[in-house]
Parts: structure tokens; sequence; C-alpha cells
């Protein structure tokens, strides 16, 4: 029977990638690393010495040029280039989501600080959250408890050097009782999830929350599968509120860290990566 090989294409080894290459090695797969900084992205350059590729760089900017060369050249990758599109910009995933009727925050963007006002005004007043549309690990984000802080906030993101800090991606503020839900979600079925607990409004871990197990109900299945749907199936990290109401998707992740998610919910996602890229070669 012929030996399947991953490309395994990365710029950094961090704990995720190494687990990545443990669970290959017990399951007998070959995996070739490939450091996408040492690459030239040309077609009589480039040689493939694999079946699919497994796109784990720490840049998303990285990760989607190489992901569309690949899949120029027939390549199959992990994730697709258009669900790293997707995913890469949070006002687009929101849009998305909201397409497919996905229970959500209520957002929006705007340009200018009157415009930034008005929006907030429909999306209910204060508190809000403004994030930048792009970036991970709970970065750059604000929660503006009034006007004020708002004009602070906008004139401090003049003078950033990104574009992408101009366009103001705002969030009705969700009181979510100290915690939130990082789903595990494979072509829409939810593997595993974690509670990220934290005293702090930012929940991520990266940030200092705090990594338990969460079981995996119908309604956080049903929800997830919905948000997938509408990202386009694939290996996804979910970002959950809970509320009175119901679940609410937060953010939907396309390269996830999930180092600290094995242990608390005794899943290895490592394995379960190695195995889809395995099921998508065949």
């Amino acid at each position: 029977m012929r030996k399947y090989k991953i490309g395994l294409f990365y710029n950094i080894i961090r704990g995720d990638e190494k687990l990545l290459i443990e669970a290959a090695n017990k399951l007998n797969v070959s995996l070739d690393l490939i450091n996408i900084d040492n690459l030239i992205l040309k077609k009589d350059v480039f040689e493939a010495n694999f079946d699919i590729a497994l796109l784990r760089s720490v840049s998303s900017i990285k990760e989607k040029y190489v992901a569309f060369f690949l899949e120029s050249l027939g390549i199959k990758t992990v994730n697709s280039f258009k669900i790293i599109q997707n995913c890469d910009d949070k006002f687009f995933i929101s849009i998305l989501l909201e397409k497919k009727g996905v229970p959500q925050p209520k957002f929006g963007l705007a340009f200018s600080l009157g415009e930034a006002k008005k929006l907030i005004e429909k999306l209910g007043g204060y508190p809000v959250v403004i994030k930048p549309t792009t970036g991970s690990w709970g970065r750059m984000l604000a929660k503006v408890n009034d006007e004020d802080s708002l004009e602070a906030i906008f004139e401090h993101k003049q003078y950033l050097s990104s574009p992408f800090q101009k366009a103001l991606y705002i969030q009705k503020f969700i009181e979510k009782g100290g915690r939130d839900i990082r789903a595990f979600v494979f072509d829409g079925e939810v593997i595993c999830a974690i509670y990220r607990n934290s005293n702090h409004w930012i929940t991520n871990t990266a940030r200092g929350g705090v990594a338990s197990k969460c079981e995996v109900n119908p309604k956080l299945k049903k929800i997830c599968f919905k948000a997938s749907e509408a990202i386009g199936h694939g290996i996804l990290a979910m970002d959950v509120f809970e509320t009175k109401e119901g679940y609410l998707i937060n953010e939907v992740n396309h390269t996830m860290e999930f180092k600290n998610s094995e242990k608390p919910t005794g899943v290895s996602i490592s394995s379960a990566i190695i195995n889809y890229c395995l099921k998508k070669i065949k």
C-alpha cells in the first residue's frame, strides 16, 4: 500500500507543530517539513514531493499566497485558499455568517469618527468592542464604554501605519460571565471544545485564559455546523459566546492553535488533523 506524504508548511515550529510531527510519527505518516520563508513560488522552480499541503504559517498573508499558488498547480491544501481568505478578515466572516442567518453579536464597520458614533447608536449604544479586521491572539482589541474613549481610540488609530486600522470594525459588547467556548470544527463536525476562563473580558489563552473541557451538546453542534457551512467546510476553530438567548459565533479561525486544548479535552486534535489530511488525499 502506498504511503502518503503530507507537506507541512510553516515558518515557526511552535508547540502545535511539534504535536503534529509527533502525531504523524505515531500514525506512521510521512511529513515533509517546508519552511515558507525558504520558498520561491514559481511554477518551473517549485517541486512538490508531497500529496497534500497542510498550511501552518504564523503569517496569514504568506499562507494565502502559498495556498493560491499551490492550488494553481492542482495541489490540495488544508485549509483551502477560499477558507483562508474568508477567515482572514473579521468583517468578511461577519457578513458571511449574516447571509446564512448564523447568530452573532451585532456588528458594523465605519471609516470616520462621525459614522462610528452613528453605528454605535444603531448597535444599541455602549459598551462596544473595536477590533482590527485582521489579527489574532486577542491583540489590539478595545472595549469602548463611552464617546470619550471612542474619540481617543479613533485618534490613535489614525497614526498607526497599517491601513487595516483605519477600518473601524465594531461589535456590540457581550457580557459572557468570565468565559467563552473554543470549538474545534472539522467539515462542520465539532470534534471537541474547551471553555476559556478568565477574569478579564478577553479570554484568549494567549492572553492568560485557562482552558477546561466543554461538553459538546446538540445546540453547540448546530450553530457550529451552520457557521462552518457559511465559511466553507474545513479545519476551523470557532469562538462561541453563551447568552440567555443562546449561542453566538464571535470569530472563526483557519490556522488555530490547539496545544492547550488536547489535555483538557482528552482529544488528540493533532492526530485528527493528520487523519483529516489523509482523508482529503484519498
